[in-house]
């Protein structure tokens, strides 16, 4: 007796008006930018967004509405700040308010980082246990009157060994009521985490890389996850 054979019809490939199209869709429903704020040329997969904006955190509000369209490879944003003049600020002022608002974030620990302002671009430096000790650093002094740029350089300390981290990021794996932890491996290089596998769907796979990212020391994520619905 023959017996059927299931194909799975091949997922068309996006074309780069196709994103170029969903990526200016993403910006125009993004608060805080104006319509028409920013320009985009997709190639490859590869976007670049121009343009100009009156605040730091528009920029950055930009270069992450880019990311979350499937099919981007890679964002290399050219948006300018240009601080209106009520914006400008001394590059003391600006330093003297991302010290004050480090220390009033309860979750980054203040006397492990270091801010440095030059021209009104600020650089974070020092050392952290947690991922998101790194990322709270950056979100608080983002949003800071007078910010042109934002350079994180804060680096995370491993305190376990790869197969500590490890076995953390498969237990966080298993927790998550949003992942299917048997279709995902984890591969630990040094502190470095590559996750591989098939999921069914983005979600899924995004809740994967924030599991391994949970692990305390883990410096980076590979998120190799395919999806396959």
């Amino acid at each position: 007796m023959a017996t059927a054979t299931a194909t799975r019809t091949p997922v068309a490939s996006r074309t780069d008006e196709d994103i170029q199209r969903d990526v200016l869709a993403e910006l125009k429903s993004e608060p805080l930018l104006e319509p028409n704020e920013i320009g985009v040329i997709v190639r490859d997969g590869v976007v670049a967004l121009t343009g100009w904006v009156d605040s730091y955190l528009k920029r950055w509000a930009a270069e992450q509405a880019a990311h979350r369209v499937r099919g981007v490879k890679a964002v290399a944003n050219d948006i300018e700040v240009r601080l209106p003049p009520s914006s400008e600020r001394l590059d003391t002022e600006i330093a003297a308010a991302a010290v004050r608002a480090l220390e009033w974030d309860a979750d980054v620990p203040t006397d492990k980082i270091r801010v440095t302002v030059s021209k009104g671009w600020v650089t974070l430096t020092g050392q952290v246990e947690w991922h998101y000790q790194k990322e709270e650093a950056e979100r608080a002094v983002r949003r800071l009157w007078g910010v042109r740029g934002v350079t994180n350089l804060i680096t995370v300390e491993p305190s376990l060994t790869p197969q500590e981290l490890k076995e953390k990021i498969e237990r966080a794996l298993v927790r998550s009521a949003k992942v299917d932890a048997d279709r995902i491996t984890v591969e630990m290089h040094g502190s470095t985490a590559i996750l591989r596998g098939t999921v069914r769907s983005r979600v899924e796979r995004e809740e994967a890389e924030r599991a391994a990212w949970s692990a305390p020391g883990i410096t980076a994520v590979e998120n190799r996850i395919t999806v396959a619905p």
